[in-house]
C-alpha cells in the first residue's frame, strides 16, 4: 500500500460520521382545512427559514403505514401535528395549526430544544 493511499485512508477513518440532520415530520391528511392553511401560508417559505434549515419539513399522511424509522412516534388522529424528531427520538410536538404570526414563536421554542 503507496504512503498516499495509507493517508487517504487515514482521513477518511478519522472523519466523524455524519449527524442525523433534525426534522420536523407534519402529519397530515386530505381535506384537512388546517392543512392548507399551513399550505398556504408558512409551506412555501419553510425551506428558505432558518428553522427550515434546522429542520427540514417532512410529511406524512396519518392514514398511511408509518416509516420505519419513525416507529417510536405516537400518530394522532388531529392534523396537523408538527413533531420535531432528532437523532431518532421526538423533541417537541405542536397539536395543530395556530396561524402564521404564533406559529414561527412556537417553532422557535420547539427548535430551541434542540441540542447544539
Amino acid at each position: 500500500m503507496t504512503s498516499a493511499l495509507r493517508a487517504a485512508l487515514a482521513v477518511i477513518l478519522l472523519m466523524p460520521a455524519p449527524a442525523t440532520a433534525a426534522e420536523m415530520i407534519m402529519f397530515e391528511q386530505a381535506g384537512c382545512a388546517w392543512c392548507k392553511r399551513f399550505n398556504e401560508e408558512i409551506a412555501p417559505a419553510w425551506p428558505n427559514t432558518e428553522q427550515g434549515r434546522s429542520a427540514p419539513l417532512r410529511r406524512i399522511d396519518i392514514h398511511a403505514q408509518l416509516p420505519e424509522d419513525l416507529s417510536g412516534i405516537l400518530v394522532e388522529r388531529f392534523t396537523p401535528t408538527f413533531v420535531l424528531f432528532d437523532d431518532g427520538r421526538e423533541i417537541a410536538r405542536l397539536r395543530g395549526y395556530p396561524g402564521d404570526q404564533f406559529f414561527w414563536a412556537l417553532v422557535d421554542e420547539m427548535l430551541a430544544k434542540l441540542e447544539p
